[in-house]
């Protein structure tokens, strides 16, 4: 008589399904819902009694606000239910032959395992199946049903999640707003962020934090790959405009009813790219994350090569109109700083449907007045006039340089010197 036997799996195991879960084609490329899947299986196994929270994951997986509310955002719900529908792809083709399945059950958040059975092998003696660990079911579908049963599970699970999505938004309240909020998420400033209010995600805001030798007691200057070594880098500074920048970016959203990610430009991924819609803050002296994507192409960051002003950071014009300069310097650094330039571009992003922002001036307080412009209604009202074909419809791919007046370390003014439209 034929005997089947139950496979015993562990901790050890179940990791390195996970693993392999992650590395397959059908989660490559999706940063976010690998987070996730890590996560709750290492909850599942260092917990397996205790239930995973929505705002638990929204505030240490998705690095949500502590004042995050499920019941008025509906991102987490989002992103497991996606995460079901990859977990269902895996299983019904690279995981067709796995021995362990696993599975976020609908209404919560506690990954499951499941040992799957072995085919039957034959001998005279019946192999008890050691106890499986707390939480673990075994399978007992028939081999030659799973891809049957995994295929139905998939159009099962995408139609349940559809018709959730619109019950919850129908049962969802209008959050109130204020007559303000309610002008400025219809004006100028709506359309000019749409790109990146409009998907599901909230996207990355990406600040640099430039890479220095040196400590702030004894001096400090930038790395140079040429003669420093890595082991003496500390990257864990950034610009008081840049912090500032970020502070307007999230008020801005905010009037929306939207969030940014923030993250730092030394954690920066080439996968956030693919993945996310992208809003850069700091030059690429400071925020190298920008050498290695898609970047302006009409006003460039260079560093003068001779001269007085050798070594400054300047905004080079590839193509300068009649009366308009080549090159733009920031006030000389033995000068009091009064002046500025900074670039604000929407660039296709390398993902379909994508887009990256770069928010950028030649100093700190550039970068602060570059963002600011495009938090205030009345400037971006301006730019949208300058950008050829943005009156009516969708805003189109632009660079635009900007012109900043400092006092005191401040941007007190911003003034639109040329636009481009990609």
């Amino acid at each position: 008589m034929a005997v089947t036997r139950t496979l015993a799996a562990g901790p050890e195991q179940f990791f390195q399904q996970i693993d392999n879960i992650i590395k397959s084609h059908s989660l490559r490329g999706s940063e976010a819902l690998c987070k996730l899947l890590q996560y709750l299986a290492k909850q599942a196994l260092d917990h397996p009694d205790a239930s995973v929270k929505e705002y638990q994951i929204a505030t240490e997986v998705f690095g949500r606000p502590a004042d995050f509310d499920p019941q008025s955002d509906s991102t987490i719900r989002v992103q497991a239910g996606r995460l079901r529908i990859k977990l269902a792809e895996y299983y019904a083709s690279e995981g067709a032959a796995d021995s362990i399945l696993v599975k976020i059950p609908k209404g919560s958040y506690h990954v499951t395992f499941e040992a799957r059975t072995l085919e039957p092998q034959p001998g005279p003696q019946t192999v008890p199946p050691r106890e499986a660990p707390r939480g673990i079911v075994v399978e007992t579908v028939p081999a030659r049903w799973r891809v049957a049963v995994v295929l139905l599970v998939v159009g099962l699970i995408a139609s349940l999640i559809a018709l959730g999505s619109l019950w919850w938004n129908r049962r969802l309240p209008e959050p109130a707003m204020s007559a303000a909020s309610a002008a400025r998420a219809a004006g100028p400033l709506a359309v000019f962020w749409r790109p990146f209010t409009s998907a599901v995600e909230e996207p990355w805001v990406i600040f640099s934090n430039a890479a220095f030798v040196g400590r702030p007691e004894t001096g400090m200057r930038y790395y140079n790959s040429r003669q420093d070594s890595k082991a003496a880098v500390y990257d864990h500074y950034t610009g008081v405009g840049e912090v500032l920048a970020i502070h307007a970016l999230d008020d801005a959203f905010g009037s929306f009813g939207r969030k940014i990610l923030v993250k730092r430009g030394s954690l920066f991924t080439l996968d956030d790219v693919k993945n996310n819609n992208l809003i850069f803050v700091g030059s690429p002296s400071e925020n190298l994350s920008l050498l290695d994507i898609p970047n302006t192409q009409e006003f460039v960051f260079q560093r003068v090569e001779s001269g007085p002003r050798h070594g400054d950071l300047s905004i080079v014009s590839k193509h300068p109109k009649p009366g308009e300069a080549g090159t733009y310097l920031a006030s000389p650094s033995n000068t009091p700083l009064t002046e500025d330039y900074s670039v604000v571009g929407l660039i296709p992003g390398v993902g379909p449907g994508r887009y990256v922002m770069i928010l950028a001036g030649t100093t700190t307080f550039g970068t602060q007045g570059a963002v600011e412009y495009v938090c205030r209604q009345d400037s971006v009202e301006k730019l949208l006039h300058e950008i050829p074909g943005s009156g009516t419809g969708p805003i189109r791919p632009f660079e635009a340089l900007i012109r900043v007046k400092i006092a005191r370390g401040v941007p007190v003014g911003t003034e639109l010197v040329s636009v481009r439209a990609r």
